[in-house]
């Protein structure tokens, strides 16, 4: 294959029941879970109005910034429930899809698209509801030439993301769970989230112990004016 020009296939996809089960957390306690080392980047926002977790086995892909023949592909080739994931470097001067791709991608059932990159027609793809983060907008489109990859590792914003990884994105920003360590992971956030929820209902109670805050001030040696 000729390496930065290629289509490979995806030999694994995480588990449906899974991707399910990681709908129901948010996407902070998974990171909490993760060591906090995790994220797809503060540019990815959503452009879609959001109503919770967007979840699905990643499809990946690599763009040349300003060119979206590999996404075009990659709409082609989706599964139902796929979350596209699209490193165009960044670029914020050409838009990698708008309207039509995203018309595609939901008659496809792709569960959502992440760009580290720009769109545009975005008033009409957030009426249309198809979930999309980016990088920014603009009017100016794409050109469809390639080169490009499918089905390879990249990275956004550091976060590198593996054909069949879990891909996990809310309010908070967009995250990525390897297909190994999914198991693993949503153990310790359904732990996580029950904590927070005990939390919350003792706040509600007026019984939930603050105590900790001047035990940490105290240990660091913090100084107060008596």
């Amino acid at each position: 294959m000729t390496l930065g020009f290629q289509v490979k296939r995806r030999h694994r996809r995480i588990a449906p029941a899974t991707v399910e089960a990681f709908r129901a957390l948010p996407v902070a306690n998974v990171s909490d879970c993760m060591a906090r080392m995790f994220a797809g980047g503060p540019t990815l926002r959503p452009i879609h109005d959001v109503t919770g977790v967007v979840a699905g086995p990643a499809l990946t892909v690599r763009a040349r910034p300003g060119d979206n023949l590999m996404l075009h592909h990659a709409l082609d080739i989706c599964e139902p429930g796929d979350f596209i994931v699209v490193d165009a470097g960044g670029d914020l001067t050409t838009a990698i899809m708008g309207e039509i791709m995203a018309a595609i991608a939901l008659k496809r059932g792709v569960a959502g698209i992440a760009i580290l990159g720009a769109i545009r027609d975005a008033d009409e793809i957030r009426s249309m509801g198809l979930p999309l983060y980016a990088s920014g907008v603009t009017h100016r489109g794409p050109y469809k030439n390639g080169p490009g990859e499918i089905n390879t590792p990249i990275a956004l914003g550091g976060n590198v993301i593996e054909p069949g990884d879990l891909v996990l994105a809310d309010g908070d920003g967009l995250l990525s769970v390897p297909f190994d360590s999914a198991d693993r992971i949503l153990t310790a956030a359904k732990a996580k989230y029950a904590a927070e929820q005990e939390e919350i209902a003792a706040i509600a109670a007026g019984t939930n112990d603050r105590s900790w805050v001047m035990a940490a001030l105290r240990d660091g040696g913090c100084a107060f004016d008596d």
